[in-house]
């Protein structure tokens, strides 16, 4: 058995690239979306329920409720303790994981695919999806964990930093709220039965399986799932996120006694299924995406050394998600290396990539997609993508078609209007 278990690891690290990715979707008799993709390969099943709880559906005075109420799923359900069901699923060899996002909360279960095991392991995600307990000492324990968690990480620059920044970014917006030790210390158990009811429906969530399944049978598997979680109350409409308001451009300079200053620079700027996504990715690679090949990059660490790293990212959500440039450095050049970060984001705007510097942002990307996909456990987070929030099912087949189109002009006309100086907010931590 150990050198099976070698065995399949070793061949789940080697898997080529899915090439031609074939996503069956349908929608289960419960009203939750289901993405599948067969792999023969391996006797496995990656499955991933994702639902519409992340934290941005937290209470302000509350902030922590989605993060717990995930957390505490597996901590009893259907009659079993946490350590039950933890042995559970060590009995078949199945793992479970998961997490939250801003707009999503996901919980992921890997299998043996062979009938057996795979049934055991799938009766203990059911009792979590659809009886979880959230027992009173599990939370008060979670809770005290999660307070001394936040407590220590706030002393800490770069946690100040981030969460200043996304503050800023979003003022008056859910995706701008950070739990705080008073908002984690207010929750009650209550809070996450009510969270619980609310926002893990069968209607809003969404299933993802890649494995050694056919159809038919991912077919059972999900509608199982989807009958686990709550229906949902009748004629009770939960209410969309707010619209993401841009912030007015500002500087924010925070006290610290670090010898590192923290900066973060940037605003909200694309969502999931933007049209302009692809020509800010392309034009990104070049701008701080890339490593040691992007601007940034040369012009703040290689040319000048003030700092160790720096660069740059897009990420998407269900509404605009943040764009952000950050780096750190010696509090006494901040100013210059903020300048220098400005100068450069400013020429890229105007000019965009070179024809050089484009072809490579292409080639890295369009290669690099191999790697991102090379395993079942990858594609499962490409698929669970595609599906909450509703992308092309061939969003992955058209990847290297959608890079290598993007123009340079694309590139200009899509930075303009997503990343406004106008809107640009900086946030320095440890500032003089």
């Amino acid at each position: 058995m150990r050198f099976l278990l070698i065995f399949l690891a070793c061949a789940a690290l080697a898997m080529t690239a899915h090439a031609g990715v074939q996503i069956d979707h349908w929608i289960t008799p419960s009203g939750t979306r289901v993405y599948f993709v067969q792999a023969r390969g391996l006797p496995m099943l990656d499955i991933q329920v994702d639902l519409a709880a992340g934290a941005a559906y937290d209470v302000p005075e509350k902030a922590g409720v989605a993060s717990l109420t995930r957390g505490l799923l597996d901590a009893g359900a259907g009659g079993l303790n946490e350590e039950q069901l933890a042995e559970r699923l060590l009995d078949t060899g199945a793992r479970m994981g998961g997490g939250v996002s801003g707009d999503r909360a996901s919980v992921a279960l890997r299998s043996l695919s062979s009938k057996p095991e795979r049934e055991a392991a799938l009766g203990v995600l059911r009792a979590v999806l659809s009886a979880p307990t959230f027992p009173q000492d599990v939370l008060a324990r979670e809770k005290q964990r999660s307070i001394a968690a936040i407590q220590e990480a706030d002393t800490q620059p770069a946690t100040i930093a981030a969460k200043r920044f996304a503050a800023a970014i979003y003022p008056d917006h859910p995706y701008g709220v950070s739990p705080t030790a008073d908002t984690v210390a207010a929750i009650t158990r209550q809070d996450l039965v009510d969270f619980y009811q609310q926002r893990y429906s069968a209607k809003q969530a969404t299933i993802s399986l890649i494995g050694d399944v056919s159809k038919a049978e991912a077919e059972a598997i999900a509608a199982q799932l989807s009958q686990a979680l709550p229906a949902g109350a009748a004629g009770v409409s939960i209410a969309p996120l707010p619209p993401v308001v841009l912030p007015k451009a500002q500087v924010i300079k925070l006290p610290h006694s670090a010898a590192q200053s923290h900066v973060h620079i940037g605003l909200p700027a694309v969502r999931r299924g933007d049209p302009d996504y692809f020509a800010l990715l392309v034009g990104n690679y070049t701008l701080g995406g890339g490593g040691f090949a992007s601007r940034l990059m040369q012009e703040v660490r290689e040319k000048r050394g003030y700092a160790y790293s720096v660069g740059s990212y897009f990420s998407p959500q269900l509404l605009p998600g943040p764009f952000d440039i950050n780096l750190q450095t010696k509090r006494s050049q901040v100013d210059d290396a903020v300048k220098v970060v400005n100068d450069v984001l400013d020429r890229f705007i105007a000019q965009g990539p070179t024809e050089k510097e484009l072809v490579a942002a292409k080639k890295n990307l369009v290669d690099g997609l191999a790697l991102r996909t090379d395993s079942n456990a990858k594609l499962l987070g490409y698929l669970s993508t595609i599906g909450f929030y509703s992308l092309p099912l061939t969003y992955l087949d058209d990847f290297p078609a959608r890079v290598n189109a993007v123009t340079n002009a694309q590139i200009r006309a899509a930075f303009a209007r997503h990343v406004m100086r106008e809107h640009l907010v900086t946030v320095i931590v440890a500032a003089d």
